[in-house]
């Protein structure tokens, strides 16, 4: 029984396109694109979600809080999965915000920053890096993500040599997935769907 552990942000977790700033909701169970993989590769794989809207690779946020930094609590989420046969690793776009001012780049270095993080800890066997899609800047978000669609120039190059600097696997979710105008960030179930059919393959092909 293969262990796939889905770690990411909203769009992990299944955020719907916010239609109020502040106001959340969740895409029924099925819709979330780590459901719509772990249906499509069968019951011998066990699909782990540990998606958290505004998680950021390795930043503190100091507007939103809540333990948003993906490196703080990596070890902790991967020790109580643990053993885990694949780690699916999709952050980022929350780095894109205008408050952290990050460039592609950095962004991609700090997701292989938590590839070294997980290997350390000794309970990942294979790792599966994912560009996040691209954002937009529209709708309800706009504000929040003012700049990103310049700073985000790159990152699936930039994610793709860190995945190859480290031995994992590469996948573009903007291959196939793209968010709402709406928000400009959150995917609607189409997307979800779309992503989660390619995962399989991808997942199903690295396993």
């Amino acid at each position: 029984m293969a262990v796939i552990l889905c770690y990411g942000d909203s769009n992990t977790h299944g955020t719907l396109p916010l239609e109020q700033l502040g106001k959340f909701a969740r895409h029924a169970p099925g819709d979330r694109w780590p459901d719509v993989m772990a249906k499509a590769l069968g019951p011998d794989r066990t699909v782990l979600s540990e998606g958290l809207p505004g998680r950021t690779t390795v930043h503190d946020d100091p507007v939103e809080g809540g333990m948003r930094n993906g490196l703080t609590v990596l070890p902790a989420i991967l020790h109580s999965h643990t053993p885990i046969d694949l780690m699916i690793l999709m952050l980022g776009t929350n780095d894109l915000k205008h408050r952290f001012s990050v460039t592609a780049f950095e962004i991609a270095r700090s997701l292989e920053r938590l590839v070294l993080v997980a290997r350390a800890e000794n309970v990942v066997k294979d790792i599966l890096l994912v560009a996040p899609a691209p954002v937009l800047e529209s709708g309800i978000l706009k504000d929040v993500f003012a700049g990103a669609q310049a700073r985000q120039q790159g990152l699936a190059d930039h994610v793709k040599a860190a995945a190859e600097r480290q031995s994992c696997g590469f996948f573009d979710a903007g291959s196939v997935a793209s968010p709402s105008p709406q928000d400009g960030v959150h995917w609607d179930a189409r997307a979800h769907h779309a992503l989660g059919a390619a995962m399989a393959d991808a997942v199903g092909a690295r396993l």
